[in-house]
């Protein structure tokens, strides 16, 4: 078993600018979270995510893109302890 992660958390992935923001590949946030409240949380974790970072990142649940416009609908989407999301920032090519 491994102790170094908390029980009932998820593990949420950093890509790109968000993990330059941090300075994290990975962390566990605990769980549950509903998906409408990630960003806010962040937010107090790392002032000035939002508006740096989140504003135009992708988000991912289990490998599957979610529409967090759609959370702020629908309170029911919820991270649970074990789920992986991540945080895609836009990748830019030259």
């Amino acid at each position: 078993m491994d102790t170094n992660k908390p029980s009932s958390c998820f593990n949420l992935l950093y890509f790109a600018a968000a993990s330059s923001y941090t300075k994290k590949s990975s962390e566990p946030i605990k769980a549950p979270l509903r998906a409408s409240e990630l960003f806010e949380t962040l937010e107090n974790l790392y002032p000035g995510i939002k508006d740096k970072v989140l504003s135009s990142c992708a988000v991912t649940l289990n490998l599957e893109y979610i529409d967090l416009d759609e959370a702020e609908k629908n309170k029911e989407m919820v991270f649970k302890e074990g789920d992986e999301v991540a945080i895609i920032p836009p990748v830019s090519s030259g």
